[in-house]
């Protein structure tokens, strides 16, 4: 039988570069050794999109939507070719994506018997994405998202909070058909740093997320009044390349967190990674990933009216990680192994589609 990745479209500053490139290797190498489950890998892709995401966003909202018709028309092709076999598994690396309706409707109707699997980033469940809040709770958004869920055999998230997320929203949906909690296969990410880590620390403090409403990055441009005895970066602020970003992540020693939005975070893993201090907020995906060394109480950041009550506290805890930085890397390497194992790992998303394929 095949596994097709039906993948995300490759944004080069953004990780889904580095699962086109990585993902197909890695699902091959863990199923090639079962010869009752796996013949080959083949990755649908819908061609060169826009790099320039629509601002704030993940994607580009009109490229995205020419990436995922491309797609559709290779899979419609590979059916009316009689390439599509009974057995064969579809794995879908972003599950909002409507094609996986019409694909069910060729399935279905043409009486071959696939399962499929989509991994679920975003939704209009969740207020602080750009769906949820542009879009909301209006009918249409809400029936497709319970239409794709459906169509999925197997719905993966990458951590618990954002089942229970997802849960708020579509609590008959999870009753009926359970989600898998399986982190994500980016196992990669340890290599791909190995060059970054070791490098000489200086007093640096960065923001490595998206400038968009939910991230706040209001809060950290304060801190930076706050503290000019440190140097504060906005990273995308600063165009950088990967390898240009890779390098600041070496030299920082503190990557700061204020998100009211947060299902995984890989930010924060690849800056502890190189033995950056992650600075998190108790809430979000960070409660279930963190080690306590790193959290923050939640309330000292939930909005910017709060982080200016609790604005002492935060800077005598930056300065504590700063001034202290030595100190916390026995944490770091606990925090590392943690992410590493539970959560920055394909492991458990290979074991669960070995074992619906079976």
């Amino acid at each position: 039988m095949t596994v097709y990745i039906v993948d995300i479209e490759a944004v080069d500053t953004r990780y889904t570069k580095q699962w086109k490139e990585h993902l197909p290797d890695q699902l091959q190498r863990a199923l090639v050794n079962d010869a009752a489950v796996l013949s080959e890998v083949e990755v649908i892709s819908g061609g060169d999109v826009p790099q320039s995401t629509t601002p704030g966003a993940f994607l580009n909202f009109g490229g995205t939507n020419v990436y995922k018709s491309n797609q559709l028309m290779q899979i419609a092709t590979l059916f009316c070719n009689g390439h599509i076999s009974s057995g064969d598994y579809f794995l879908y690396t972003d599950a909002w994506n409507p094609t996986v309706i019409q694909l069910k409707y060729m399935a279905r109707l043409l009486g071959v018997d696939i399962r499929i699997g989509g991994l679920w980033h975003a939704g209009s469940y969740d207020p602080q994405d750009f769906l949820g809040r542009l879009i909301g709770d209006e009918p249409w958004v809400r029936d497709a998202e319970r239409s794709m869920y459906s169509c999925y055999d197997d719905n993966y998230f990458a951590t618990q909070f954002h089942i229970d997320l997802f849960e708020e929203t579509y609590t008959n949906e999870l009753e009926n058909h359970l989600p898998v909690q399986v982190g994500w296969p980016m196992e990669y990410l340890r290599n791909s740093l190995t060059a970054y880590a070791g490098m000489e620390k200086r007093n640096l403090i960065l923001f490595p997320h998206r400038i968009a409403p939910e991230k706040q990055v209001d809060i950290f441009r304060d801190l930076k009044e706050a503290l000019p005895e440190y140097e504060f970066v906005v990273c995308q602020e600063q165009e950088l390349t990967k390898n240009e970003y890779h390098n600041m992540l070496g030299e920082a020693k503190l990557v700061f967190s204020a998100n009211l939005q947060e299902t995984l975070g890989i930010s924060w893993y690849e800056g502890a990674l190189v033995d950056a201090i992650p600075m998190v907020p108790d809430r979000l995906s960070y409660s279930e990933m963190s080690v306590k060394e790193f959290v923050y109480p939640s309330e000292w950041t939930e909005s910017y009216d709060k982080y200016l009550e609790h604005k002492k506290l935060i800077v005598a805890r930056i300065q504590d990680y700063m001034e202290n930085y030595s100190r916390f890397l026995p944490a770091i390497h606990t925090q590392v192994k943690k992410l590493e194992t539970e959560f920055f790992s394909g492991e458990a998303l290979y074991k669960h589609i070995r074992e619906s394929i079976l």
